[in-house]
């Protein structure tokens, strides 16, 4: 048996789901049945200024709809006390550090990396700032090149420090970050393979380290797939105003109407007539044949 026997799929409750999701869903159950792998639903509503009840429901009704199955499911936001123990570790440790640097500090003061994110030079490093909920927490990160294999693209190195610089764990309104919330969530959940779009592969390395100082040494596999590209040349996104699962639902678009096209954006097919989930999961495992 696998020491870390699962994957997962971890929607944000922001919105409802559409195809850039579908198209995750799909990679994510293919890996998982072609590396053995159980998959775990995580809703990763730590944004809970935008997070709300009614998406968390529709994820698991349109996820059933597409006809994917899990075994376990959590909920960030039921995590507090989790992420909180996990925080005060590394404070012990001396690894993390408050900040009252304001937005538009970060902004002005600060790079931005091809991802959009501040590269925060540790203006407050060395501050010995006192901890409040309204202070900023920040990890430490160390000058130290993170070298891994990519499922899909093979072999990666980055240096956060240069990447991203200190990045932050829990913000100034006492929310906890997608980079904190994650690696505390993959090491409690025994998650042993990570997929996901290739947006989110400038996550990778800060999270194998923040994972390694979290007291996991071995850290996830992982997998990142192409996307789904809009009108606009961006990724499909809520926030692009992709259409959503439902709404197509509700225009009588069936399902393997959806897996159809989506394997063809991706060029895993030639034309874009329907197709079974099965089928597309097949497609996918193919892929992951001459992957790496």
């Amino acid at each position: 048996m696998k020491m870390y026997p699962f994957t997962r799929f971890a929607p944000s409750p922001t919105g409802y789901l559409h195809r850039g999701h579908a198209l995750s869903a799909l990679w994510v159950w293919a890996a998982a049945e072609k590396y053995g792998y159980q998959v775990h639903l995580r809703i990763e509503d730590h944004d809970q200024s935008r997070a709300r009840p009614e998406y968390i429901a529709a994820i698991r009704e349109d996820l059933h709809w597409l006809g994917f199955q899990w075994v376990h499911e959590s909920i960030q936001s039921e995590r507090n006390s989790l992420y909180a123990t996990a925080l005060e570790n590394l404070k012990t440790k001396g690894l993390v550090y408050a900040c009252d640097c304001s937005r538009k500090y970060l902004f002005e003061s600060n790079s931005i990396n091809e991802a959009g994110e501040v590269i925060y030079l540790g203006n407050c490093r060395h501050k010995e700032l006192p901890f409040s909920m309204e202070s900023t927490i920040r990890f430490k990160t160390p000058h130290t090149t993170i070298s891994w294999n990519d499922l899909r693209l093979g072999p990666l190195s980055e240096v956060p420090l240069e990447q991203c610089g200190d990045f932050s764990l829990r913000d100034s309104t006492g929310q906890w970050t997608y980079q904190f919330a994650v690696c505390v969530d993959d090491i409690d959940e025994n998650i042993g393979l990570v997929v996901r779009g290739e947006d989110l592969r400038f996550s990778t390395a800060r999270q194998i380290l923040l994972m390694k100082e979290l007291g996991r040494e071995t850290p996830p596999l992982y997998l990142h797939h192409p996307l789904i590209l809009g009108d606009s040349g961006l990724k499909l996104s809520k926030r692009q105003r992709a259409a959503s699962l439902r709404a197509e639902r509700d225009l009588e678009i069936t399902p393997e109407q959806i897996f159809g096209e989506i394997c063809f954006q991706t060029k895993l097919t030639e034309d874009s007539r329907p197709i079974s989930l099965q089928n597309a999961l097949s497609l996918v495992s193919k892929q992951l044949d001459s992957s790496f």
